[in-house]
């Protein structure tokens, strides 16, 4: 089979290409707006052309490019539905608006699937209206998706760091097997305080399957025996020995609080290698 070509949109420092390549597929374009991050993705990837502006990103654009993706992946801004920012929101927020960018170029390149990412104060946030609103505009576009929220800390980490991860594939395209938890039937997962999991979709594509992510009866999953088995090194506390020396206090580090900034805003490549992994095993099929 051939690799399958990756988008990657709001790129950062490269975590979502990272952890999709370890999966065996293809990063053919970034796009990332913030200097820094674009030094390191020029080093790592420098055949990789990087585009700076969502805003600008086009299917025609990328088409004269010679670029033609099978993924899209994006973890948008989340500073305005972070618990942590000014909770602007998702529909005014300058920065977390972004995600109809996200939505209109999966729209228009209609790749196999698009994995999207976020903190997970965008479930609840604005009692679920906001995640309403991005089940409703993937549904529009047509679009199904299933949801999951993993913490880093379940692949060995030694810090929590909890995200929302949403596979996105197209409507009637039949359903994508790409689940990595086991579900939990028998109400024995545990729940994380600020965060309250939805349940996944049905594969209707209709918004209004959202379950009440406010509240408090959510239980955790966990990464499932079978997927700990089967990928031993990937969720391993060997990949975590160089924590916490990332140089949060070293004196006379070049660029140390671009790097801590392009650390905090990254994703943990480990999941998303996890996720890509299922997308291949589903795609091969």
């Amino acid at each position: 089979m051939k690799k399958l070509k990756v988008l990657d949109l709001f790129s950062g420092i490269g975590g979502f290409s990272l952890g999709l390549e370890r999966a065996g597929m293809e990063t053919v374009a970034f796009c990332e707006i913030e200097e820094y991050p674009v030094k390191v993705l020029n080093k790592h990837w420098p055949n990789v052309p990087v585009y700076e502006d969502v805003r600008n990103v086009t299917k025609e654009r990328l088409e004269a490019d010679g670029i033609r993706p099978n993924i899209i992946c994006g973890g948008f801004p989340c500073q305005d539905i972070s618990i942590a920012g000014n909770q602007a929101g998702i529909y005014d927020g300058e920065r977390s608006s972004l995600w109809g960018e996200l939505c209109r170029i999966i729209g228009e390149i209609r790749p196999n699937y698009a994995i999207v990412e976020n903190v997970t104060a965008l479930i609840s946030g604005d009692k679920g209206r906001w995640f309403q609103r991005v089940l409703r505009d993937l549904a529009e576009i047509g679009y199904d998706c299933e949801w999951h929220c993993i913490s880093a800390s379940e692949l060995g980490a030694h810090h929590h760091r909890d995200r929302i991860w949403i596979i996105c594939y197209p409507k009637y395209a039949g359903r994508a097997t790409t689940e990595i938890r086991e579900s939990d039937q028998k109400g024995n997962g545990s729940h994380s305080e600020g965060s309250k999991p939805a349940s996944k979709s049905k594969g209707s594509g209709n918004a209004e399957i959202l379950a009440d992510t406010n509240s408090t009866q959510f239980k955790r999953g966990c990464i499932s025996e079978q997927i700990q088995q089967e990928y031993p090194n990937i969720i391993s506390s060997g990949w975590w020995i160089s924590e916490p020396s990332v140089g949060r206090v070293a004196n006379g580090v070049s660029r140390r609080v671009d790097r801590l900034k392009g650390l905090g805003n990254a994703v943990v490549p480990q999941v998303v290698e996890l996720i890509g992994r299922a997308i291949i095993s589903t795609y091969d099929k």
